[in-house]
């Protein structure tokens, strides 16, 4: 994850806005830094694997849950490794939904491994230790996959608030027992924790959170971790309904415009990424996949393809963007 400075787009956002408030259109505010938004070559290939999830996260973009049912078939995990062995891929990079609920997934990563120098395993900390494979943290470890672990607070009411009760305990136990195979203590298992603000404020600024979050967590439950990933909440699935119902929907987009940070574009991670959906559909990145806006380059599927879309090609946005150039951005 690059680093930016956090200039916020105050001239662009409070120069281009409509009478209720809205932000003008992401395109256009794109535009009126003399920005636009083009693939350079893809080297990542995201997949995510479902929408099924052992938690229904007030947060969650994709609306993911227990009762979902949209998972991976083994037919597209076939179409998706076909694809990594003709194209060189430096990163490979699971998530979902809780991509350790889908059946083959480790067997799938164990093919993937040899195909990428780097594998990114997501997750929640809670579904494998709740109902995961019991080897999943030995076979990502074995594959030196480095875990992005989603945590969203340090306090543990906060995490009960948008996750649910018992999380926090069930966590810090995923944690320490990847501490104990060496994850975020030994070189080579590197483990990093996401943290998505509660509500509508928006993430702390990512070097001071990533400085106290590692005193607290060692000092009070003796474990560590190597980075610290803030990220602002996207207006998207449950976060975006409970907005417009709640009536703060233009409020909150707003301020994501407010922070806008033009030199956070080059760093975002739909330029240089391909996102897979569970049903092989190909998207731009996690968000569109949510948004159901596909490809800039036109509505494709993995079994269309030899390779991703070549560099110089559009990406598809959308004003959800804003959340990914708030700040130190989605890069």
């Amino acid at each position: 994850m690059k680093s930016f400075s956090s200039e916020p787009g105050d001239q662009a956002a409070g120069g281009n806005r409509n009478q209720s408030g809205r932000p003008a259109p992401f395109i256009r505010h794109l535009a009126g830094f003399g920005l636009e938004m083009t693939r350079f070559h893809t080297d990542v290939l995201q997949v995510n694997l479902g929408r099924l999830c052992n938690q229904s996260c007030e947060h969650c973009h994709l609306e993911a849950g227990p009762d979902r049912k949209e998972v991976m078939s083994a037919e597209t995990m076939k179409a998706v490794e076909a694809l990594a062995r003709v194209n060189s891929f430096q990163v490979i990079d699971f998530t979902g939904g809780s991509p350790e609920l889908v059946p083959g997934l480790l067997e799938f990563m164990d093919r993937l491994a040899y195909l990428a120098p780097r594998l990114i395993f997501r997750t929640n900390l809670t579904a494998w230790f709740d109902h995961g494979p019991d080897d999943l943290p030995g076979r990502l470890k074995k594959n030196q996959v480095v875990i992005e672990a989603s945590l969203p607070s340090l306090n543990r009411d906060q995490v009960a608030a948008q996750r649910g009760p018992g999380v926090w305990e069930k966590s810090l136990a995923a944690l320490r027992r990847l501490n104990d195979l060496g994850y975020g203590l030994v070189s080579g298992l590197e483990l990093n924790l996401v943290s998505n603000p509660v509500g509508t404020d928006p993430p702390p600024s990512q070097s001071q959170a990533e400085e106290t979050w590692k005193r607290e967590l060692f000092e009070k439950q003796g474990l560590s971790f190597n980075h610290l990933r803030c990220l602002a909440n996207v207006p998207l699935g449950r976060f975006g309904q409970w907005l417009r119902q709640s009536g703060g929907f233009e409020a909150y987009l707003a301020g994501l415009a407010a922070r806008f940070n033009p030199l956070a574009v080059a760093g975002l991670m739909c330029r240089t990424q391909v996102s897979i959906s569970w049903d092989g559909w190909l998207y731009d990145c996690d968000f569109n996949l949510a948004a159901g806006i596909p490809l800039g380059s036109g509505k494709t599927h993995i079994t269309e393809i030899k390779g991703p879309p070549p560099a110089g090609t559009p990406i598809a946005r959308g004003d959800h963007c804003y959340a990914c150039t708030a700040g130190t951005g989605f890069t």
